[in-house]
């Protein structure tokens, strides 16, 4: 499966599976960009990262926890 930027709830449940002992909450936008850029099967520019990308993947994966 590809992933994209705009993957936000598909990201987030590979987020969760690869990075079990982390708590999204306290995860900085920096590592979680890093961590996106290194799933398997995401395809897509880079750049596109924006800070309301990151913050939407992140409170999706908060959900995800709940």
């Amino acid at each position: 499966m590809v992933l994209k930027w705009t993957d936000i709830q598909e990201l987030a449940i590979a987020l969760d599976e690869a990075h079990p002992e982390t708590d999204p909450r306290y995860l900085n936008f920096v590592d979680l960009r890093a961590w996106v850029l290194a799933l398997p099967g995401f395809e897509d520019d880079p750049g596109h990262s924006g800070e309301k990308v990151l913050e939407a993947i992140q409170m999706a994966w908060i959900e995800e926890r709940e």
